[in-house]
């Protein structure tokens, strides 16, 4: 089992930063990715970004690419996610999760999600 716990997430006026952080325990794999999707009302989960725990590849969504950068910390269990120059469309709920990875990053690959932590940027 691996648990999930996001940090982070607040307010940020468009063009600011943010920097959110996942911390997990159990046991995690080296075939996991671990990650993060974003989520507003009434839409479907949309993966943002992932890292391949075993050789650090990484999967960007086209809207994010440029502005975020997720990294990964093995020995400390970390995930953090960048978010640079951020605009209003990124506002959401962002969720930590860990999967298979598979060339994309998508809801069905994920095995363990964290609770969310929510991100909101004004104009």
């Amino acid at each position: 089992q691996v648990q999930l716990v996001e940090s982070g997430g607040g307010s940020v006026q468009a063009g600011g930063s943010l920097t959110l952080s996942c911390a997990g325990s159990g046991r995690m794999y080296s075939t996991h990715c671990i990650g993060w999707f974003r989520q507003t009302p009434g839409s479907d989960r949309e993966g943002v970004a992932a890292v391949y725990s075993s050789n650090q590849d990484t999967y960007y969504a086209d809207s994010v690419k440029g502005r975020f950068t997720i990294s990964q910390d093995n020995a400390k269990k970390m995930v953090y996610l960048q978010m640079n120059n951020l605009k209003p469309e990124d506002t959401a709920m962002y969720y930590c999760a860990a999967g298979m990875c598979g060339g994309t990053w998508s809801r069905s690959q994920v095995n363990f999600w964290g609770q969310g932590t929510q991100v909101n940027v004004s104009s």
